[in-house]
């Protein structure tokens, strides 16, 4: 997991945004959402740029308050987020019976936290597909302190071309849309239904928890006062501050779609393209 300081984040804000553009990236990203005058349909038609600078502003952010890894797990009551996150990924690698020596893909993989702690596990070799050039870079970097960077690699690619995902989709709609492509499903399930710990749980500001401090609402007050006070002075872009303030009614969204279980993030199927006669 990501131990990123306080200088990382002001150095990584905005990502390959220039630091003297990165105000005018936060104005044209807000400028997509509906409550700041934006349409469904330019959206989808710019889903590309609107991706790139989301990911361009809030990476430093991610790194900084969750870590390298940039997703939720099933948690044990008494284990830490990170000891959830990292259990969450070897749980992955066993549910594929990765082997040594095997190559693997993984897609949509941020900077790379997943690919190399599954990497480290199971003795495989991992490619991360993604398009922000920003991440990619990271992800290289980290690969390279760890030392994985000789078996470990990225791929920048334009992973869905047009709309994204415009809705949220039923879970049954999702296991429709993977049978029609050919593939069978082997078991599924919402890994949060039976979770000790709820998985919003870290973004709840009532929850306090030292091991993952930072995310805490004392944590994340003094962050917002650290990026106020790193951008007065220069060593952070202007624009910083509206960016963690969005990220905020983010966490704020999550944990109350959370608790009205309105969604999941952590939805899981296995699944594999059957073998025909020829092979």
């Amino acid at each position: 997991m990501s131990k990123a300081g306080a200088l990382d984040l002001a150095s990584g804000l905005g990502g390959k945004i220039d630091k003297s553009e990165v105000l005018s990236a936060v104005d044209k990203y807000e400028k997509y959402h509906v409550c700041y005058g934006g349409e469904e349909e330019e959206r989808k038609a710019n889903y590309t740029d609107m991706v790139n600078k989301y990911y361009d502003l809030v990476t430093s952010f991610y790194e900084f308050g969750w870590g390298e890894s940039f997703h939720f797990a099933h948690r044990w009551k008494g284990e830490s987020l990170r000891e959830s996150i990292k259990r969450h990924e070897h749980f992955l690698a066993l549910q594929l019976g990765l082997k040594p020596g095997q190559k693997v893909l993984d897609v949509g993989c941020g900077i790379g936290g997943p690919l190399r702690e599954i990497a480290r596990f199971s003795s495989t070799s991992v490619t991360g597909l993604n398009n922000n050039e920003y991440q990619i870079s990271r992800g290289k970097e980290l690969n390279r302190v760890v030392g994985v960077d000789k078996t470990c690699d990225f791929v920048k690619a334009e992973i869905e071309i047009g709309d994204g995902l415009p809705d949220i989709r039923l879970t049954g709609k999702c296991l429709e849309a993977l049978k029609q492509a050919g593939f069978e499903v082997i078991w599924e399930k919402d890994l949060s239904a039976d979770s000790p710990v709820p998985w919003y749980l870290p973004l709840d500001k009532s929850h306090f928890s030292l091991s993952s401090f930072r995310l805490t609402a004392v944590g994340r007050f003094i962050t917002k006062n650290m990026v106020k006070a790193l951008e007065a002075i220069g060593l952070a872009p202007k624009g910083s501050q509206r960016v963690q303030d969005f990220l905020e009614k983010a966490a704020e969204g999550l944990v109350e779609g959370g608790k009205k279980e309105i969604f999941t993030p952590m939805y899981f199927f296995l699944a594999r393209k059957p073998h025909s006669d020829s092979e």
